[in-house]
């Protein structure tokens, strides 16, 4: 990134561990990472080739503060990084948190750098074709932050925080739901003997299609087709809490299909 400006990653999550990897990658590697827990500090430090601590007194200057916590700790959190690096550009990278919530904790210079992706930090998926949505408080800091998010992908949006939790909401029923969907498809099938990876070509496909034609247009299924005979007999087949469900969704997908 031009001008070498070092960066400071404070957390040691999920979304941590995919920036500061991507930011590696990037050549961009940050100076120091902080968590509360010395041992995730430890952990993704060595992952990324950089010094840690667990207290925000031993770290070194960063010109760019990248906070990537639990959203119930990001006010104090953000509180304590602005103490210690008044003059940094902070940072965070949540969906659902406005921007400002930055400033109110008292900075300066403040953005958001959002990738839309699901994260797990010990199976690190490559941030390269990620769509990275980014904010910053003027245009200084937003041309910043959009040089920081292209070092490490190749998709960067601008996004209101308005809009970016459209997105997080957006992204709770593409990803989330869904996943709380195959654990029921899961029950079902455990319940009579029968493996679930008889379902990943099927789920594959789906995903799949959704890449080359509107999610309304690859819907299949009884409720698309109005055969209320197969859906009524699902119905039965399910306990009350799924029968429930599996109503709501056929109610939907109908809806949506007859207009």
């Amino acid at each position: 990134m031009e001008g070498n400006k070092s960066i400071l990653l404070v957390g040691a999550g999920n979304m941590a561990t995919a920036i500061a990897c991507a930011l590696e990658k990037s050549g961009n590697a940050p100076v120091a990472v902080w968590s509360r827990t010395a041992e995730s500090a430890r952990e993704l430090a060595a992952r990324v080739g950089c010094t840690w601590s667990d207290n925000f007194d031993d770290l070194p200057y960063a010109d760019i503060v990248i906070i990537s916590v639990v959203d119930s700790a990001l006010h104090d959190v953000a509180s304590a990084v602005v103490r210690k690096y008044p003059n940094a550009i902070v940072l965070h990278t949540a969906g659902s948190i406005p921007m400002e919530a930055l400033h109110t904790a008292g900075a300066v210079k403040y953005g958001v750098l959002y990738p839309m992706q699901t994260v797990n930090k010990n199976n690190v998926v490559p941030l390269d074709n990620v769509t990275i949505f980014i904010e910053g408080c003027n245009d200084s800091v937003t041309a910043l932050v959009k040089e920081l998010a292209g070092s490490i992908s190749s998709k960067v949006v601008y996004a209101t925080s308005a809009q970016r939790s459209s997105l997080h909401v957006a992204a709770v029923f593409a990803c989330n739901f869904p996943n709380a969907v195959y654990c029921m498809a899961a029950e079902v099938l455990e319940r009579n003997n029968l493996p679930f990876d008889s379902m990943l070509p099927l789920i594959d496909e789906a995903a799949r299609k959704v890449h080359t034609m509107q999610p309304l247009q690859a819907q299949t299924g009884p409720a698309k087709r109005g055969d209320k005979n197969v859906i009524n007999k699902h119905k039965s087949m399910l306990d009350d809490e799924l029968a429930d469900i599996y109503e709501t969704l056929s109610n939907y997908i109908m809806k949506r299909n007859c207009k």
